[in-house]
């Protein structure tokens, strides 16, 4: 029997599936099952009727994100296929942008048959492990930082001229003890005080576990990034964390697109000019800002050799840090694809 791709349409409460032969594009049939793990299993026995097949799941990565794994989990091969195909496909066929759940797990199928703009998806390994520590992280940095910002308020009617700036809770317990409250007001504020004051602390305890947590897993995965100038295990864990596989960027140049760190070409006139990209992800791209302005500031390195040479010729400061954000974006791709190839090729031989 031929290859048989079928389409997903995943939704919060529902997913629909079409069988579509790869070769001539023809649809055997649909199904829609409930969104858990009862129609998750009447689906997959719905598909081994088809002894050869993949599945192509639009926004894989989104709403079909638990889908994808429980099937990526059972030995199943799965593609990712992007809404903006689907919308193509929709546009461009005799019902005119018509819509519906069949339609586009269809849509889904096809562009998967093509190979066009499906991506090869793969379980879920310790990269993914990173990302999510390193939102949980992100999320509790935030949050200290409107702890502390309460704190300084607070301490600044409770005490002439406030808090220091860079403020710390052994730092604001120590303030709080030389005050001596004469008015209901005040003794309330010097109570929110010693509240925010733990709150700090218990949020310094959890970012330090979760830092630890952060080095361990990027020591697990034996990456070679912290070897560089800049990366210490926090960024080192974004940047993994964010990328995922290296392997799904072609070339340095997609990876450096992908970041926000390939300059944009400008035309005016008859003289090309190129501009600060604003697209991409950007905390990937305030990670490589911060390796720069490290390596910037640590004289003996490659990156701040290079800098002073960029400056030489005559660009900005800006326009040669551009081009180091850019020289490391290069430089990251390359060892976590090496890193990520010599993984591959442990497990390949552990197998």
């Amino acid at each position: 029997m031929s290859l048989v791709v079928l389409g997903v349409d995943p939704h919060k409460q529902s997913h629909t599936a079409t069988a579509l032969v790869a070769r001539s594009h023809q649809q055997l049939a649909s199904l829609r099952v409930p969104a858990s793990p009862s129609g998750y299993q009447q689906l997959l026995g719905w598909a081994r009727q088809f002894p050869q097949r993949r599945w192509a799941i639009e926004n894989a990565r989104g709403l079909g994100c638990h889908l994808t794994q429980w099937l990526l989990a059972r030995g199943e091969t799965v593609q990712d296929v992007r809404t903006t195909a689907t919308a193509r496909v929709r546009e461009l066929s005799r019902g005119r942008g018509r819509k519906t759940d069949a339609l586009d797990a269809a849509a889904a199928a096809g562009i998967a048959a093509l190979q066009g703009d499906a991506e090869q998806l793969q379980p879920e390994d310790a990269t993914v492990v990173l990302a999510v520590l390193e939102e949980r992280r992100s999320n509790l940095v935030a949050q200290r930082t409107r702890s502390v910002n309460q704190l300084h308020a607070v301490l600044r009617e409770l005490i002439p001229g406030g808090a220091p700036r860079k403020l710390r809770a052994d730092r604001a317990a120590a303030l709080l003890r030389t005050v001596h409250p004469l008015t209901a007001a005040d003794r309330a504020r010097k109570q929110v005080a010693w509240d925010l004051v733990a709150e700090v602390r218990g949020l310094d305890r959890r970012l330090a576990m979760i830092g630890n947590r952060i080095q361990d897993t990027v020591a697990a995965l034996g990456s070679r990034l912290p070897e560089t100038v800049g990366i210490g295990p926090v960024i080192a864990g974004r940047l993994l964390g964010r990328t995922g596989r290296a392997s799904r960027f072609p070339t340095a140049a997609h990876f450096a697109s992908y970041t926000g760190a390939a300059p944009v070409e400008v035309a005016s006139g008859e003289r090309a000019r190129h501009r600060l990209s604003r697209a991409g992800d950007r905390q990937l791209n305030h990670a490589l800002h911060i390796i720069a302005l490290v390596q910037v500031g640590t004289p003996g390195c490659a990156g701040y050799h290079y800098f002073r040479r960029k400056l030489a010729e005559g660009k900005t400061t800006r326009e040669a840090m551009r081009c180091l954000k850019r020289r490391i974006a290069d430089h990251v791709w390359r060892v976590m694809l090496s890193d990520e190839q010599a993984r591959n090729h442990h497990q390949s031989q552990a197998a």
